[in-house]
Order: C-alpha cells, then sequence, then structure tokens
C-alpha cells in the first residue's frame, strides 16, 4: 500500500553521544563505609543496647564513651576510638531513629566540608536472627578524601563495634532464656 510508512508514527532514537537529563535520585550521596553482621537475638535486645548511649561505655569499642538523647534533632556526645588515631569527640545531630529498626545521625566536620551521615539498621530474618548494618556516608567537597586517609579504620571500627554488640546481644537472648535458631 503506498503511502502507508507515511502514516506511521515517528520513533525517535538517540544519536551517539546523545543522552537525556535525567534528575539523579534524592537522598543522602557520598562514598559508604560499612560493615554488615548477622546476629542471633531478636531486634528488641539488639536496639535496647543501641539505644542506651551512656550504656556503649560498658561494651562499644568504637564509641568508648556516649551521651545525649536518641531524639530527632538532638545532639550526642560522642568519643570515638580509631586504631591509631587520638580519641576524638564528635557531636553529631539524630536525624530519624525508630525503634527496633534503625539510628541515623548527622555530622559535619572542617566547616561542613566534610559532612557525614551515620547509620545502625537492624533488619529482621526471622524473630530471633538480624542482620545489623553499621556504616556512614561520607559526602562533602573532602568526604572521599577522608576516607582514603582514614576509611579501612572506619571500616575495622565498625566491626568491632558489630561484633562486639552480636556477642552482647546473644548473650542477653540466651540469658533470657532465647536460644539460637541455628546451629552456626
Amino acid at each position: 500500500m503506498p503511502g502507508m510508512s507515511q502514516n506511521r508514527p515517528k520513533t525517535f532514537t538517540p544519536a551517539a553521544g546523545f543522552t537525556f537529563n535525567v534528575p539523579k535520585p534524592s537522598g543522602p550521596s557520598g562514598v559508604r563505609v560499612e560493615h554488615r553482621i548477622g546476629v542471633q537475638a531478636p531486634p528488641e535486645i539488639i536496639w535496647d543496647l543501641i539505644y542506651d548511649l551512656e550504656g556503649w561505655a560498658d561494651w562499644n569499642p568504637l564509641y568508648v564513651k556516649a551521651e545525649g538523647a536518641v531524639r530527632i534533632g538532638s545532639e550526642l556526645t560522642l568519643t570515638m576510638a580509631l586504631e591509631g588515631e587520638p580519641l576524638q569527640v564528635i557531636k553529631p545531630v539524630v536525624l530519624d531513629w525508630v525503634p527496633n529498626d534503625q539510628l541515623h545521625w548527622k555530622l559535619k566536620m572542617m566547616g561542613g566540608l566534610v559532612s557525614n551521615t551515620r547509620f545502625i539498621e537492624i533488619e529482621i530474618l526471622d524473630v530471633a536472627n538480624c542482620i545489623v548494618s553499621n556504616g556512614e556516608l561520607f559526602g562533602g567537597l573532602l568526604g572521599p578524601r577522608v576516607v582514603k586517609k582514614v576509611g579501612r579504620k572506619v571500616h575495622d571500627g565498625f566491626q568491632a563495634m558489630n561484633e562486639a554488640l552480636k556477642a552482647r546481644s546473644e548473650a542477653a537472648w540466651r540469658a533470657a532464656g532465647g536460644a539460637p535458631t541455628s546451629s552456626s
């Protein structure tokens, strides 16, 4: 049928090098440093240890002293101990918290050239099996440079904190009469 091709809708095919201007996803960005660990305890037991900031000194090798209230907008005072570094007092502000689920805070350093979003999150797998994600997004102009300098030490600190949290949570769960739900 002559002329039929003239009635077909035209489709757009981008030429080589052509890109669409798609907006970037919103939310925090930066270099992510994270450690995850499985914990055989209910989220409530894990959360009780996270929420009790003053108790961190008893078990937490990363934050050897912690003060403040877990409330949106409140400032925390944390003494951080990274291996091979002097103790550092930081004063982050709580961004968000959900009992038995997550704690997020924000810290600006070096006049805002480094802007960190810190997270501790509990993912429930089963009644007494969770994964704890412990990490930080290093943003700002100098955030990537800070990660190059101390990123490994920060990761090791998250790992040590997670291992201590796991041991303390599982011991509390056993003391309360709970039992591991797997043989590992």
